[in-house]
């Protein structure tokens, strides 16, 4: 699948092509041009970091969406190991767009969970765009019970624009299945992590991000609304999505400021999609360091901080 370049990294893209072309002349030809190729690259290393390195927030939203990008089920076999898929939620079926399981993450054993995008339009059909219906946050429940009970630790990862809005989710509850996920992560009498890979779109990603420790992927965004609905909302026009994404404070930089937020993991320059395999393994250090922090806690000490952490959120003072 040939992907689009995002308007932004056009100018890497043009540079690259020069230098191709440049070292195909090289080799075409008995002139050396070693020197202009270093400059070249040089160059081309050089705007990859001024532009990496100073992303706008609607920058950031876009690189999350990347259809390339690592999504749950890669990190599921590729940071975990011996990943175990279980399906259906025991109450209606199962839900393509939230898959989930029994996985060992270093020395963990645990329950993991995830919202699952498609890479063409027919996965994306399956998998419903990443949008998971009341089956798949019951799965999650599931899941989560079955990890208190064996005494795994339990991780999310969250990749999604929002919980399914149609006629059939919500005759099935969907806001009575968030919001009982909302209950049950609070009081889990077990470990739990939740890392957002993705987009973090509102109720959809809060189901399952209610955690003792909540970590962000450099390049993904945490947010109440998406940028276009609140530009549609706030401006009455899609088109001010960019200056919605700055206003909302959707980066993991501004999280982390907010104390939302307890890590930002770094992701490769360019975003994950530039080098999976690092990606997976900067994703699979932090997840496993703070497994391992929150495994030697008892587990009442466990609650009244995962409690105290949650009322916190939402307090701010405003400077005269």
């Amino acid at each position: 699948m040939k992907l689009q370049p995002l308007e932004f990294e056009k100018p890497v893209l043009e540079l690259e092509a020069k230098l191709a072309d440049l070292r195909s002349s090289s080799n075409a030809s008995d002139i050396n041009l070693e020197a202009e190729v270093q400059r070249m690259e040089e160059k081309l290393e050089q705007t990859r970091r001024e532009i990496y390195s100073n992303l706008t927030a609607w920058q950031r939203v876009q690189l999350a969406r990347h259809p390339a990008r690592p999504f749950s089920l890669d990190y599921m076999q590729l940071s975990f190991n011996d990943f175990t898929e279980l399906h259906g939620d025991r109450l209606f079926g199962d839900d393509s767009a939230m898959p989930g399981g029994f996985a060992l993450m270093g020395k963990h054993k645990c329950a993991v969970i995830g919202h699952q995008k498609g890479r063409d339009t027919k996965e994306n059909l399956r998998r419903n765009f990443g949008s998971a219906h009341p089956e798949g946050y019951r799965k999650a429940l599931r899941l989560m019970r079955l990890a208190e009970k064996f005494g795994m630790s339990f991780v999310s990862l969250i990749d999604t624009p929002g919980a399914y809005p149609g006629v059939g989710a919500e005759e099935r509850h969907i806001s009575e299945a968030i919001g009982l996920n909302l209950k049950e992560m609070m009081t889990l009498r077990t470990p739990t992590v939740a890392v957002v890979i993705g987009e973090g779109g509102s109720g959809g990603a809060l189901g399952i991000g209610v955690a003792d420790r909540v970590l962000m992927l450099e390049n993904a965004y945490y947010s109440v609304i998406s940028p276009e609905g609140c530009a549609a909302i706030l401006w009455k026009h899609r088109k001010h999505a960019p200056e919605a994404a700055e206003a909302l404070k959707l980066t993991g930089a501004d999280l982390l400021n907010l104390g939302l937020v307890d890590e930002v993991i770094p992701e490769p320059l360019g975003g994950a999609h530039q080098d999976q395999t690092a990606a997976v393994l900067n994703l699979r250090k932090a997840v496993t360091r703070h497994l391992d922090e929150l495994s030697v806690k008892p587990l009442d000490a466990l609650l009244e901080e995962r409690y105290a952490k949650f009322r916190k959120v939402g307090e701010f003072a405003e400077a005269l």
